[in-house]
């Protein structure tokens, strides 16, 4: 049975981040689509608009410009058509005060961004078998 691929959407400000996230989709032979937002009031202006596909996976980076991760969950939580998403936050900060927030606003999972590029491959394969083993609401 042939995999099908999903949407998802990959809120980072960093390009260099970006890259890596692309570079560890093409390692790991994911054919998911990936749509990037590059801080979370893209990412809402993205998610609202009708014409757009909604993502079944929402990638989170805490630290960005104009909203920052934890507001954009914030934000998404409090509307009625968002407020189910699927968000795991991949981040730098190990903040602690990050770490309870993220959950507190419902995130699937917080995950340290790591520094060896290796990792960061055996990251990314470790969500993709997680969404691949994951049922979601159609």
């Amino acid at each position: 049975m042939e995999k099908k691929a999903i949407e998802i959407l990959l809120i980072e400000d960093d390009e260099v981040d970006i890259m890596n996230v692309q570079r560890a989709f093409k390692k790991n032979n994911i054919n998911n689509i990936l749509n990037i937002a590059r801080n979370g009031l893209e990412a809402l202006e993205f998610l609202r608009n009708k014409d757009t596909k909604r993502p079944e996976i929402v990638l989170l980076d805490i630290n960005m410009p104009k909203m920052g991760g934890v507001e954009f969950l914030r934000e998404i939580r409090e509307d009625a058509d968002l407020k189910s998403l699927t968000v795991f936050v991949m981040t730098t900060s190990n903040e602690e005060s990050d770490v309870v927030s993220a959950y507190n606003l419902n995130s699937a999972g917080y995950i340290l961004k790591p520094v060896l590029f290796e990792n960061f491959v055996k990251a990314i394969s470790t969500l993709n078998h997680y969404w691949e083993l994951s049922e979601r609401p159609k």
